[in-house]
């Protein structure tokens, strides 16, 4: 599904690198409880990471058995969905599991090259993927889901575009634009009338 951004970061298992950022965009794209939530991923060299990271507050992943903190298991997503409104980064291992969550992150590093208009998730995901190997996954408040690999920003996915390839309907479809919002129904076929 997202092969042009898989082609980018190949230091990491496809599956739980696209589950992750399937996660991302789920959280852009619903955001929680009718507003729009930014939060940031970390995928691998987790030990450096957590090293170059602190909690904010008590950490409502610790102590939990690693079997429930696995980026596949549905009630953890409903956990992390929920997790992502407060102000803090995630930490995830190289094999998908949710190590840590609510963290601040120290690394910093001059000569990252930031987008401007990206803010401080940005910044720290472009920063930590920079001293680590890690990859940094940030959902924006504008819901964008961008990634970071190397300190640099490697792909971009805006969730309506997303959205509109996964569309239900089926045949060719009709795209309407009504303020933010598009609209798809059936293209009506003008088929001729028997007399």
């Amino acid at each position: 599904m997202f092969e042009s951004i898989l082609c980018q970061v190949t230091e990491y298992d496809p599956d739980v690198l696209e589950s992750l950022i399937g996660l991302a965009v789920e959280i852009a794209r619903e955001g929680r409880e009718g507003r729009r939530v930014g939060t940031l991923f970390t995928l691998g060299d987790e030990n450096a990471v957590l090293a170059r990271s602190r909690p904010l507050i008590l950490d409502p992943l610790s102590g939990h058995p690693e079997s429930s903190l696995h980026g596949a298991n549905p009630n953890l997503r409903g956990t992390i969905k929920e997790l992502a409104q407060l102000d803090g980064r995630f930490v995830v291992s190289h094999e998908g599991i949710f190590l840590s969550a609510c963290r601040y992150f120290d690394a910093v590093v001059t000569q990252v090259d930031v987008p401007l208009g990206l803010g401080s998730r940005h910044i720290a995901a472009a920063n930590m993927s920079a001293v680590t190997k890690a990859v940094g996954i940030v959902v924006s408040e504008s819901s964008v889901v961008r990634l970071f690999c190397h300190g640099q920003l490697v792909g971009e996915i805006i969730p309506e575009a997303w959205m509109m390839e996964h569309a239900q309907l089926g045949g060719t479809v009709k795209r309407e634009r009504v303020g933010e919002l598009t609209i798809l129904t059936p293209s009506l076929r003008q088929t001729p009338i028997a007399k």
